[in-house]
């Protein structure tokens, strides 16, 4: 059964849902985990994505996201001088990624503070996208849902802490992944909601032990 996003696709600017809606909303992910205005954007091109990127307008689409725009925007077009305007350097480089979708993107991203974020994914089609990495992490994440992130210490009992302040807040998780590099290190939780979390709930989830870092990303319409 079909939706009526599957047969007309995105309403959007530009010539293709993967390269541009797609792309826009790569951008715009990568933006959401940084979670700071971006000052230098390297963005690695494979597949299709690398042979196409400037006929198609997917570099203005991948820069636009990242600048905060969303893919009906019509400041698209003008995403490289926008954002030369606004001081942020953008660098792209074509790769090689055996296996990879055609449609591959990696977002390197420095914040005004100095934080840094890096997330692998590829627009799969009618705009969708599915992000796989975030910092080194492996990771299924659509956009679709609004999502908290932990990144925690790889110990007993983290998650089942994280869990605990959202159901006491009654927020309902639609989907969960836990990935970690090494067995006892540093872990990424990802938890896809039904609703954006509350502040609080994020700062409580911050106050957990052995969590590092939490942050919560809306979702990307």
């Amino acid at each position: 059964m079909h939706n009526v996003f599957d047969i007309v696709g995105p309403v959007m600017i530009g010539p293709s849902s993967s390269h541009t809606a797609g792309a826009v909303r790569l951008g715009l992910m990568a933006r959401q985990v940084l979670g700071e205005v971006p000052v230098r954007a390297d963005i690695e091109l494979a597949g299709s994505f690398a042979q196409t990127y400037r006929g198609h307008g997917t570099d203005k689409a991948l820069v636009a996201g990242i600048l905060g725009f969303r893919q009906d925007d019509e400041r698209i077009r003008d995403a490289l001088s926008i954002a030369a305007r606004q001081g942020l350097d953008v660098r792209f480089q074509t790769v090689q990624l055996p296996d990879a979708h055609p449609n591959t993107a990696i977002i390197r991203l420095i914040g005004v503070t100095g934080r840094l974020a890096r997330i692998r994914g590829a627009s799969v089609g009618g705009g969708n996208i599915l992000v796989s990495n975030i910092d080194g992490y492996e990771v299924e994440l659509s956009g679709a849902y609004p999502a908290l992130i932990a990144i925690h210490r790889d110990r007993p009992g983290v998650v089942a802490q994280v869990t605990q302040i959202l159901s006491r807040y009654e927020v309902n998780i639609a989907f969960m992944r836990v990935s970690r590099q090494n067995r006892g290190e540093t872990a990424m939780m990802i938890m896809e909601l039904d609703d954006v979390p509350a502040d609080e709930v994020v700062e409580e989830c911050q106050e957990v032990c052995d969590v590092e870092h939490a942050f919560s990303i809306p979702a990307i319409g």
